[in-house]
């Protein structure tokens, strides 16, 4: 449903998940069960694609498989700066967290932008602290979902892990702790990552009346 996209590939390790794609026609990439990074399997997975069709890809928008409120104003959002801007290597499209729970949940990765609005640090823990701080903070998460420029993909694959990413379990670190530019778009959708089972509980509700689901669901 995104126009700026030319194709929509699942990546899994997951036999039933790849049996399940290629019975409803979609597209389907088996890659290997050892990846501890999303990162790391799609770049095997943009691997294999241009293997099998002999071209080589240019943008690569991950959106991982617990972001399933994606709708695709999103992405062409998220998009358009990567084709306006050809030194952008990498971006994430960020949310603001709507309440207090949210904001202290370490499922729920934080992050504080400068003041172009790049990426400065991600934590699992509430930043920034309003400890000292009376008024109202600016409360942002990040989203499973990344752009990359497929040559940086790969780049960012080569790289080992650093220190605060493995702190904070957070792979953008790696990004932000070697000094390059970690982009933003700020989407105001509603989305609800699923992290617990509460989570998705709240999000089977939600798609029963999201009208997304009536344009794929016979």
């Amino acid at each position: 449903m995104c126009s700026s996209l030319d194709e929509v590939y699942v990546a899994t390790c997951d036999k039933e998940i790849f049996d399940y794609m290629e019975s409803i026609g979609g597209r389907a990439v088996m890659t290997a069960d050892t990846h501890e990074r999303a990162t790391d399997r799609t770049a095997e997975a943009v691997a294999k694609i241009e293997e099998v069709t002999g071209e080589a890809i240019d943008l690569v928008v991950m959106v991982q498989g617990d972001e399933p409120m994606v709708v695709p104003e999103m992405l062409e959002q998220a998009i358009r700066p990567m084709l306006a801007d050809p030194t952008l290597q990498i971006l994430n499209i960020i949310a603001r967290i709507p309440d207090r729970e949210l904001f202290e949940s370490p499922n729920t990765v934080k992050l504080v932008l400068g003041v172009g609005g790049n990426i400065l640090y991600l934590s699992r823990s509430p930043i920034p602290s309003d400890a000292k701080y009376k008024g109202e903070i600016p409360m942002l998460k990040q989203l499973g979902i990344i752009l990359f420029r497929r040559d940086f993909l790969f780049e960012y694959n080569s790289m080992p892990q650093t220190p605060y990413e493995v702190i904070e379990s957070c792979d953008m670190l790696r990004v932000v702790e070697n000094g390059i530019r970690l982009q933003t778009v700020l989407t105001d959708v509603d989305t609800w990552s699923v992290d617990t089972p509460e989570d998705l509980a709240l999000v089977v509700d939600k798609m029963g009346t999201d009208p997304l689901v009536k344009m794929y669901v016979k």
